[in-house]
Formats: C-alpha cells, structure tokens, sequence
C-alpha cells in the first residue's frame, strides 16, 4: 500500500498532506497560497517544495485532490415554494460542496432570468412538484433557462411525472440536462443523495476544467470533490465510525473564513423535548450550511452590518473608531495579519466569535409556539442540536485566535433565548493540522485509517 498525498486546492491556500495510510498516521503537512489566477501548479509545487523541506523526499505514488479554488462550485437552485422544493433544493447543492449564490422559487420572471444569466453560475440545480404535483412551474422554469444565453448544465430533479418533458426542453436548447431523483418526492420525505451524487459527477467531468486545474491532471490520480463535501464525508466518518472502529457520535464542525463561515451537523436533530413537533420535512442527518456575509476578512464590513457595529465594539473592546480603522484595513488587504498588533488580535476574536455564533444559530433549529383550540403546540423548524457532544473548530481564524475555547462557546445554548436548538454541553475539539478535508480524501479509499487519524489527531480543548 503506497503513500497518498492529498491536496486541497483552496480559495486561498493550497494545502497538501503526506499520509501514510499502511501505520495511520499523517507524515506532513505544508501550505501556499492558491495560484488559481496564473497557474495552479505554481501553488501546487511551492506546498510540495515546503512538505519535502519538512519531511525529506516524498514517495506518494497516489495524489487525490478536492477544491474549492476560484470561488468554489457556483450554483443557483430553483425551486416552487420556499418551505418545500426550494428549501430541499438549497440543502442538496449546499451538501453537495456548492456555494449557492442565489434562490428562485415559483415562475422565473423575465428580470429574474436576466439576473441568472448575470451571476454566471456552474451549474444550475432545477426542481420543482412533488411525483405527482404541480408540472407547470418547472416546465415553465425550464423553457425560460432554454432562452438564456450563458452555457451551464441543469440538473433537473423535480416532479418525476414531467421530468422528461423538461429534459427535452433544455436539450432542444442546447443545455446540457442531467435527469436526476426528485429531490422531494412526498411533503415528508427529502431524497438528497442522488442529487449530491450527479452535482458531483457533473463537478469532476466539467467545473475542474473550467477552473484551470486540468494542468494538474497528469500528476493527479483524481480531483474527487468540492472542498467542503470532503470535510462533510470526513465529518460523517468521525460521526459513524466503522463497524470495527467506533466513532464519536453526533458531531457539529465550524469552519470559519476570511470570506464564509461553513457550519456542518452530522445528526438526525429530532426533537429531544415531549409534545414538540416536527415541521415541515426531516433535515438530512449530514447536513452543510454556508454563510457569505460571516468572514473575517473579504466579508468582514459584512459581519459587522449582519450583527451591528455595538456588538462587535463590545467583544473587542475597541473604540467605534477603532474597529472602523481595521475594517477598512481589512477592505484593502485582506491577506493582513494581526501577529504582534494586541487590538488587531482582539478585532480578530470578535469577528472569529461573532461569525461562530451567528452562523451557528442560522444553521440550528428554533421552536415557535403555535395556539390551537387545546392548547399550546410546541412546533419546530430545522435540527435539534441541544445534545450535540463534539464541536469541533477548524479555519485559520478560529485556530489563530487568541481563545479558542471562548471563540468556540459562542455556539452554546442560551438560557434567555431557549428557542434557539444550539448544543447545551459538547466537548470542543480543534483541527488544528487543517486535516478534514484530507481525511475526507482519505476516507475513499482507505476510511478506517481515516477514521483513526481523525481520533487521534483532532486536539480536544480543555
């Protein structure tokens, strides 16, 4: 069994990882910055040049890579109505890897399909009726994506009864259209994997060679995914275990970026309380959400208008005048870092602490209570996360903090806003050697070793 290098190409740095798969264990690791712009394998070879200064001479005859360069998989989902299809549309793009730029439900109108052909996406996610329902809105949708004039594959996964039709529509136009399961066949029943599944064949065979990485082909055994669908697979892992290896049982990890927060649960967030209610369709037991205005530097002046300048004045303890100095120092270089500045550190924890439990609370569960004739109902949206034993806490600004462990409790349940699902009591963990991704990688081929490194190696915080 030879050794595997695994690479992450990221939107900023590249990481690669020597792992040694035979004794589970990790013989490096080493980073550079993404060179997406000129050529990929310039970042490529200076992350490779740096592991072998570490490690000596590098005998990896497999190379596995995932990415997220140049902005990651852009997709846009359409769907009908907002709780349902669109809804169910969303989850399966952003469990697939995708960075989801925009939502459309019902009738695409004439301004609304200008506005798609603006963005520009990779991939555009069609759904639409349950088997059985309503036909004329994805039929409708999908003569109005025939019309656009920029090149992009739809994945059609609607209404089974018309799906067909709607294949042929876009292909007479020349689009390329991938059939795929309705991702929600029944009102209470979400069918996610197939869907994950055709984002990423259509991921592999197009959008690589659309971001330049076809250079690293003949050095690659395979680009096998988006960067965040291998954290989610390494996620999954830890949460499961194998069946001669036990995991760690339902599991939440924060990734917090310069631009995004990524937030993944690896649980089934029923609810835990009696006479609570489940609304509206069970969330997938692995689930992604991504949030574009939680980063601490490309999205930082979006943090800061998302949970209001006094909140972030109040965990730095910097003047209004002061953190409006290192926004805009923020806006033009965003690569700044705080190193010996104390207040740019202290700027730093705020944001890292905010974008935590901001996104943490969009991605949790709420319950509302809803009065009938007998009496208060107890009804909830989205997952459950009250129980959740492990978090754990990964990107440069939550591993470079100056208190990881108080950044990370930003998560916690709080007493005064109960209807929020957030964890009550976990164990923080951090992954402080970048190695999800690669563990995700990892976990194609060789998952038990993946699984024990991952144990091993994640560092619980005390």
């Amino acid at each position: 069994m030879a050794n595997l290098l695994l690479i992450d190409f990221g939107s900023t740095y590249t990481k690669v990882t020597a792992v040694d798969p035979i004794n589970e264990r990790i013989l490096g690791v080493a980073k550079s910055f993404t060179t997406v712009e000129t050529d990929i394998k310039q970042g490529y070879d200076r992350a490779v040049k740096e592991l072998k200064e570490k490690i000596g001479a590098i005998d990896c005859d497999v190379k596995l890579a995932c990415s997220s360069a140049a902005g990651g998989l852009r997709m846009v989902t359409i769907g009908l109505v907002p709780d349902l299809t669109v809804k169910a549309s969303k989850l399966a793009a952003l469990s697939a890897g995708a960075k989801v730029t925009k939502v459309f439900a019902y009738d695409l109108s004439l301004k609304e399909a200008e506005e798609i052909d603006g963005l520009k996406p990779d991939i555009v996610l069609l759904t639409g009726g349950t088997d059985g329902g309503n036909k004329d809105v994805i039929l409708h949708n999908a003569k109005v994506l025939a019309q656009l004039d920029w090149e992009f594959p739809v994945v059609v996964a609607g209404n089974k009864s018309v799906s067909d039709r709607v294949v042929k529509i876009l292909e007479e136009s020349g689009k390329e259209a991938l059939l795929c399961e309705n991702v929600l066949p029944s009102l209470d029943s979400l069918n996610i994997e197939p869907v994950r599944e055709c984002i990423r064949n259509v991921f592999l065979r197009r959008i690589i060679q659309a971001k330049g990485i076809t250079k690293m082909q003949n050095l690659l055994e395979g680009i096998l995914m988006p960067t965040p669908s291998a954290v989610l697979n390494a996620a999954r892992l830890l949460a499961l275990g194998q069946k001669d290896e036990p995991g760690w049982g339902d599991l939440m990890v924060v990734d917090v970026g310069g631009a995004t927060t990524d937030v993944y649960s690896i649980t089934a967030g029923s609810p835990t309380q009696t006479g609570v209610i489940l609304k509206g369709f069970p969330e997938p037991y692995a689930k992604r959400t991504v949030e574009g205005d939680l980063g601490v530097r490309y999205s930082a002046r979006a943090l800061t208008e998302a949970v209001g300048l006094e909140k972030v004045m109040e965990y730095s303890k910097l003047t209004e005048e002061e953190v409006l100095g290192y926004l805009e120092r923020y806006r033009q270089n965003p690569d700044l870092l705080s190193e010996q500045d104390e207040k740019m550190q202290a700027m730093d924890w705020a944001l890292a602490a905010l974008a935590v439990r901001n996104a943490v609370e969009r991605h949790a569960g709420i319950l509302e209570t809803v009065y009938t004739p007998f009496g208060a109902t107890f009804l909830q949206s989205g997952k459950d996360l009250t129980e959740i034993k492990t978090f754990i806490g990964t990107g440069g600004p939550v591993l470079n903090t100056i208190d990881k462990t108080a950044a990370l409790s930003q998560c916690l349940f709080e007493r005064e806003n109960p209807t929020q699902l957030k964890p009550k009591n976990p164990d923080f963990f951090l992954d402080s050697k970048y190695i999800l991704a690669a563990m995700g990688l990892l976990a194609e081929k060789y998952p038990r070793a993946a699984l024990r490194i991952m144990k091993r190696e994640l560092a619980q915080l005390v």
